[in-house]
Parts: C-alpha cells; sequence; structure tokens
C-alpha cells in the first residue's frame, strides 16, 4: 500500500472534476516527485479507465483516482423546478435547451470502484461522504490506499471509524466543491490551519492539508503543523498541462476578476469560484440539490466555454488564484517545494533541497 511519506516532494495535485486533471498533469507531477490525481467524477467508467491506462504506460510513478460519492436523492423538487425556470434567459443567450431534471445520478460509481480494485490503482480519494464500509474494505484489500476529504472534526471522525487510511483536510480557502458529507451543509469557515489543529488533535490518520494554498510559506506551515503531504489544485490550473478551458485560464489573470465567492449557482453544492455575472444573477435563487443543479447548468457552462464567455462559467479558483503561473506543472511543483524549503519544511527528507528534487 502506498505510503504518502514515501513522497520525494510532498505536494498533491488535486483533483480537478470537468477537465482540468489530465493524464499530462499526472505523469508531470508524479515525475517530478509529488503525486498527480485523476479526477473520476463526470467520467464514464470507460473513459477513467482509459486515463488510468494512458498514466500507466507513460510512468510507473504513484497516482491517484478521486470519486464523488452518490448523494441521496433528497432535494425540494419545486425550487429545484423554479431555478429550471430562471436559468432559460441563460439558455436562450446561447441559443440552447436546457435538460430535463435528472432526479438520480450515481456517476456510475459502483463500476467505477470495480474498475479500481481491479486495477489496484494506488490511491484512491473519496469526496462528498463516504461509501459503505465494505467498499472501503474492497479497495484497502486491492492495495489502495484510501483518503476520505473531511471538512469538519465529526467528518473526520466519521471517515476514521469507516476504516480509511488518510484524511484530506479541506479548509474554505479551497477551489471548487467544498466536500461536505451532506448537499445542505453550509461549510464551516475555520481556516484551514486551525481546522488542521482541530482534527489532528481528534484523529490519529495521517492527513492532507487542502484549501488555497498558493506558495511556499504556507506549505511549510501546514506540514509543520503535521500533515504529511499538502494538496493544491488552482496552482496548477494554468500549466500547460491542465486541461482547464482557455476562458478559465485567462479569467485567473484578468483584473475584472477581483475576488473568489461561494456559490451553489453552478451545481447545488457550495463551490469557491471567480465572481462573475452568472452568479450574481442566480446565486440567492440556487437550490441545495446535487446533482440535479450541476446537470440544469452543465450545457450553459459548456456553451459560455465555447465562446470563450467567462461571464457565464463555473471559473472554479481558490483565494491564491493570483499567485498561479503558466509555467509547466513541474516547474511550478519544483518552485514551490524550493520555497518551503526556504521557510524549513523538508528537514526529515534528506537534508538538502537539490537531494530532495527528483532528476527526472
Amino acid at each position: 500500500m502506498f505510503d504518502l511519506a514515501e513522497l520525494a516532494v510532498p505536494i498533491i495535485a488535486a483533483p480537478m472534476a470537468g477537465g482540468p486533471s489530465t493524464p499530462d498533469l499526472v505523469v508531470s507531477v508524479g515525475e517530478a516527485g509529488g503525486l498527480g490525481f485523476l479526477a473520476g467524477g463526470y467520467k464514464t467508467p470507460e473513459a477513467l479507465g482509459e486515463q488510468i491506462r494512458e498514466v500507466r504506460a507513460r510512468t510507473e510513478v504513484a497516482f491517484g483516482v478521486n470519486l464523488f460519492v452518490p448523494q441521496q436523492p433528497a432535494y425540494d423538487a419545486a425550487a429545484v423546478h423554479e431555478y429550471r425556470d430562471r436559468l432559460r434567459a441563460a439558455a436562450q443567450r446561447y441559443g440552447i435547451e436546457l435538460p430535463p431534471i435528472r432526479e438520480r445520478d450515481d456517476d456510475w460509481f459502483a463500476a467505477k470502484i470495480e474498475l479500481l480494485v481491479d486495477q489496484q490503482v494506488p490511491v484512491v480519494s473519496l469526496t462528498f461522504g463516504l461509501p459503505p464500509a465494505d467498499i472501503v474494505r474492497r479497495l484497502r484489500e486491492a492495495g489502495c490506499t484510501v483518503i476520505a476529504t473531511v471538512t469538519t472534526p465529526a467528518e473526520a471522525r466519521a471517515a476514521t471509524d469507516r476504516g480509511v487510511g488518510v484524511l484530506c483536510v479541506q479548509g474554505p480557502e479551497g477551489g471548487g466543491h467544498r466536500g461536505t458529507f451532506r448537499v445542505e451543509d453550509e461549510p464551516e469557515t475555520t481556516p484551514l490551519p486551525a481546522l488542521l489543529d482541530e482534527i489532528t488533535a481528534q484523529c490519529p490518520l495521517p492527513v492532507v492539508a487542502a484549501g488555497g494554498i498558493g506558495d511556499g510559506a504556507r506549505i511549510a506551515e501546514l506540514l509543520a503543523r503535521g500533515a504529511v503531504a499538502v494538496q493544491l489544485g488552482t496552482a496548477f490550473l494554468r500549466s500547460p498541462e491542465s486541461g482547464a478551458k482557455a476562458a478559465h485560464k485567462d479569467a485567473l489573470t484578468d483584473p475584472r476578476f477581483d475576488r473568489t465567492v461561494v456559490t451553489r449557482a453552478f451545481s447545488g453544492r457550495p463551490a469557491r469560484g471567480l465572481a462573475n455575472e452568472f452568479i450574481a444573477l442566480y446565486d440567492a435563487a440556487a437550490p441545495a440539490a446535487y446533482p440535479q443543479v450541476h446537470h440544469l447548468t452543465s450545457p450553459v457552462r459548456a456553451a459560455a466555454a465555447e465562446r470563450h464567455a467567462p461571464a457565464d462559467m463555473a471559473l472554479w479558483a481558490g483565494t491564491g488564484y493570483r499567485s498561479t503561473s503558466a509555467d509547466p506543472a513541474a516547474t511550478i511543483l519544483r518552485r514551490l517545494w524550493t520555497e518551503a524549503v526556504a521557510h524549513g519544511a523538508g528537514g526529515d527528507r534528506g537534508g538538502g533541497e537539490h537531494a530532495q528534487l527528483p532528476n527526472r
């Protein structure tokens, strides 16, 4: 079973569903000494299997796959229908039709678990809750290191009791979806360093720190607080290996987008992204209904991306988005780790900055 303490560079490229996480990004980060993740959310098992095989054909380093745990099908149907009516104006702007409301969607979770067990993927992370204990057990028996994404001490205790091997502690500063166990939960706002302290005091498992991390000083701080690794997503969004849409990458440096906000407007789940016109128009009316809202807005977001119209896109980004660069992913990772070492990180990883960076 893969041990995150074995990483030459304790930096993980976060799984970013919807396109940004690519085999190129996984391979580049892994070859540079970190850990890359494929994002299994929204993909068919067949598409995910192809990406796993591509990564394995290109590198021998460890990698991970993230899955979304299926949501309970409980939501306010009337509120979702009302929201669909509101969205018609957005659809009309692009000459498209909104899809019917999808009552259920398990994102092929069972089939993906079978795939990961069969492929013996080194690391499997789970977001949006916990699967049954027998699934965790099957993954671990297949040799998978199982990570649960948690946002509160209570979620961390539940994940520990469920038998996972690692906790990914996700703070409020991170971009994209907050991994709360329940759709209707409003995310807590305890800053990541304090949240990490609370959880490590209560749970004995190794922890990964995630959320809004953009520089070496913060990496060093979180490692000093007990994290075995840190997880960054936004930092890699503008890299050439990222599959993020061009309009998304451009928005991260566009002065018009001057802040991030947490919104349910695009998916029905709380998620942090750049404040834009879509959020201003629809956030207040968005119901807590995932994945129903996600499927309703998906064609609008796709059409906006095709037309390079960031006003109607989900521009997921963490609070440190202004520090992103368009350098290759390996360069970004190496620079961040060099900064972290300069701030005191890496003392137990070989004693020297250059010794800690793989020469791949």
